[in-house]
């Protein structure tokens, strides 16, 4: 039972993560229909970029939660201003062809930040520092570090404050009427292309803690990094209900415990066969399962107030 506990935890703070980058995937869908699968490389970018800042700032003698607070906000700058290029020069353009053409762009565009990633960072895995204290906090048998602690709260704060936005403030009523119908929304006076943009730059800031926190929490980053937590974040929102706010918090939390769960007890249930290293199995079987039984996801897709 200490195990299953220790998994749920584990789970919790995994799935946190997910769901951070999934919100960016599901409120970028939930308003043009785009599947931007450059957002892993969002992260990516985030994590190496708070690497940077805290190896070169590392000597000043700064506490480590200080490191760690001027990690997150440079790497939220610099993912924003690269989010917000990204979408004006390759997805702009784009938005009234038809649908596989933003959709290979996107591809190409995660290729393409990887690649760039690999030539500014080089490509061996680089330690991240341990910034806060390591000893684990005893809950009664399983343990939880102050780390994934930070993670669960922030999450919890960063999400309360996403719903905040997007339905009690200016910008989250023009993101839901641009969702329901960009022309109709432009002669009511909404932009839909600043609203757009708001949109990218919002989930880049989510995609940029997220790569913070993944970088503390295992304790290395590299130019690959992205590509299994982005696609494993697009199977939330889906798992979820692509489009649907609540749907990729549910789904980035439900993948996390069943990936952790799956962990811990893989090898049991197989007989040793399947170690814990096949755990990402269980993720997609459940996708699977969802699409199967049920195509909308979890929560279904909304539509007309969709964010």
């Amino acid at each position: 039972m200490e195990i299953f506990f220790q998994q749920i935890i584990n789970g919790l703070v995994l799935g946190s993560m997910y769901a951070l980058v999934a919100l960016g995937y599901t409120m970028v869908y939930g308003i043009i229909n785009l599947i931007n699968f450059a957002h892993g490389e969002i992260l990516m970018v985030g994590a190496l970029v708070g690497w940077t800042v805290v190896t070169v700032l590392e000597g000043a003698g700064l506490p480590g939660w200080a490191l760690l607070s001027i990690a997150l906000a440079c790497a939220v700058v610099v993912c924003t201003v690269l989010n917000f290029t990204v979408e004006k020069v390759a997805y702009r353009p784009l938005r009234n062809a038809p649908r596989l053409a933003p959709l290979i762009t996107a591809m190409g565009m995660s290729l393409l930040l990887q690649t760039l990633a690999m030539i500014i960072w080089k490509p061996n895995p680089k330690p991240f520092p341990l910034l806060l204290p390591t000893t684990p906090i005893d809950l009664g048998g399983p343990v939880i570090t102050v780390t994934q602690c930070l993670i669960l709260g922030v999450t919890v704060m960063v999400l309360a404050a996403l719903i905040y936005l997007v339905n009690y403030t200016k910008l989250g009523r023009a993101m839901r009427a641009t969702a329901e119908n960009p022309r109709v929304a432009g002669l009511m006076g909404v932009k839909p292309d600043f609203v757009i943009s708001a949109t990218f730059v919002i989930g880049a800031a989510l995609a940029a803690v997220a790569g913070i926190m993944w970088a503390a929490n295992y304790g290395t980053v590299q130019h690959s990094m992205g590509f299994l937590p982005g696609l494993k974040a697009f199977t939330a929102a889906v798992l979820g209900g692509i489009g649907n706010l609540a749907g990729a918090m549910v789904g980035g939390i439900l993948l996390g415990l069943i990936e952790a769960i799956g962990a811990g007890y893989l090898g049991e249930l197989t007989g040793g066969v399947l170690g814990s290293h096949y755990a990402d199995i269980f993720a997609f079987i459940a996708l699977i399962l969802v699409l199967t039984l049920r195509p909308s996801g979890l929560l279904g897709e909304r539509v007309a107030d969709r964010a």
